[in-house]
C-alpha cells in the first residue's frame, strides 16, 4: 500500500512523463433523466471537493450563480454547472468541486464525483470541431476493461464558461496595457499554443496589442510540428529556427501534448534549444512553478493579465 507521501510525488512527477489525472464526475440528464454524460476536470485545478453546504443566494447575480458560501472564512461564488451543460439533476446538486486556476477561486456544483483516472495527454483530443465545444476543450477516452471499448469523458473548458457567464470581465487589451511594442527579429513570430477558444483569443489580442507577428496552435503536438516545419523551411534557406521562432508562448493542459512534454522537446532539441520557452497558464502554485524550471521553460506566467505577458514576454526577449 502507497503511503501519502508516495501518492502526492507520484502525482507531481506525472507533469514529466505527458500524464495527468482527470476527476471524473456527472451533471445529470434530459429531461427524461436520460443521457447521463460523464465530464471530467484536471486535478490540478481542484483544490477540495465537499459536500454541497448551505449556499447563501446574492441578490442580482447573473443566470447559473446558485450564490456563495462561506468556507472556513473564505467567500466563494459557486456555480450551477448542470444548468450551464444544459442537464438536469436527477439526485440533486449534492457535491461542490472547489477549484482555483487563473488566478481566481470558485465553486461549481455538480451531481455526483465517480472517481480519478490517469491518462496520457495522447488519450484525449480536441473537441474544437465537436458540438458543444464551446464548453468543451477535449474529450478523454478512457481505457476499458477486458478489451471493451472505453468510455467517453468531455473535459471542460472552465475558462470559456467563466469568460461566458461574465463577458463584461474581460480584461482590457490595448496598447496602454501592455506598454511600448516588443522588436523581435524581423522575419521571425512568437509560436502560440492553446487549447481554449477564449484564451487563444486573449492571447491573439495581446499580441497584436504588443505589435507581434504569431502563429497560433491548438496543441502541444500541433504547436511542436509546426516547429519542426519552420526548422526545417529554415535549413532550407541557410538559416536556423531561431532566425523563424523568437519565441515559444505554451499552455500546459492541452491534449495529445501537454506544454511540460512541448517545452521539454524544444529544449531537447539541437536546433531549436535556444529559442526561449515562456509557460503561459491557469494552472499556479509552487508544485507547476517548480515543474517549469526543471523542464528549462525560459519564465511562468499566470492567466490572464495582458500588462504581466508583456512584461515577462519584454524580459525573456531582454528588451
Amino acid at each position: 500500500m502507497k503511503s501519502v507521501q508516495q501518492e502526492v510525488d507520484e502525482r507531481s512527477n506525472l507533469t514529466g512523463t505527458n500524464k495527468f489525472e482527470l476527476l471524473l464526475f456527472r451533471l445529470g440528464g434530459d429531461d427524461k433523466g436520460e443521457h447521463n454524460e460523464l465530464f471530467g476536470i484536471n486535478v490540478f485545478k481542484i483544490r477540495e471537493i465537499v459536500a454541497m453546504p448551505a449556499i447563501t443566494a446574492v441578490a442580482g447575480s447573473p443566470p447559473h450563480v446558485l450564490g456563495v458560501v462561506n468556507l472556513r472564512g473564505q467567500i466563494i461564488q459557486v456555480l450551477d454547472l448542470p444548468a450551464i451543460a444544459g442537464v438536469k439533476p436527477k439526485t440533486g446538486l449534492n457535491i461542490m468541486l472547489v477549484t482555483e486556476f487563473a488566478r481566481t477561486t470558485q465553486a461549481f456544483a455538480v451531481e455526483s464525483v465517480e472517481e480519478i483516472v490517469r491518462l496520457d495527454w495522447s488519450q484525449v483530443m480536441s473537441a474544437e470541431k465537436s458540438a458543444g465545444s464551446g464548453m468543451v476543450t477535449s474529450i478523454a477516452r478512457l481505457e476499458g476493461e477486458n478489451g471493451e471499448q472505453g468510455r467517453l469523458a468531455q473535459v471542460l473548458d472552465v475558462e470559456t464558461i467563466l469568460r461566458n457567464l461574465n463577458p463584461d470581465a474581460s480584461p482590457e487589451i490595448s496598447q496602454q496595457a501592455v506598454g511600448a511594442r516588443i522588436q523581435i527579429k524581423p522575419g521571425s513570430v512568437v509560436l502560440a499554443a492553446d487549447d481554449s477558444v477564449v484564451a487563444r483569443a486573449l492571447i491573439e489580442q495581446g499580441l497584436d496589442a504588443m505589435g507581434l507577428p504569431y502563429v497560433m496552435t491548438k496543441s502541444g503536438k500541433e504547436a511542436w510540428d509546426q516547429l519542426n516545419s519552420i526548422a526545417n523551411a529554415a535549413e532550407a534557406e541557410g538559416k536556423t529556427a531561431s532566425d523563424k521562432v523568437a519565441l515559444v508562448l505554451t499552455d500546459l493542459e492541452m491534449p495529445e501534448m501537454d506544454g511540460f512534454t512541448l517545452t521539454r522537446n524544444v529544449k531537447k532539441s539541437a536546433r531549436m534549444a535556444n529559442i526561449p520557452v515562456v509557460i503561459h497558464s491557469s494552472l499556479s502554485g509552487t508544485t507547476n512553478e517548480e515543474h517549469v524550471r526543471n523542464v528549462g521553460a525560459d519564465a511562468y506566467v499566470a492567466k490572464f493579465s495582458a500588462e504581466d505577458l508583456a512584461n515577462t514576454l519584454r524580459r525573456v526577449l531582454k528588451q
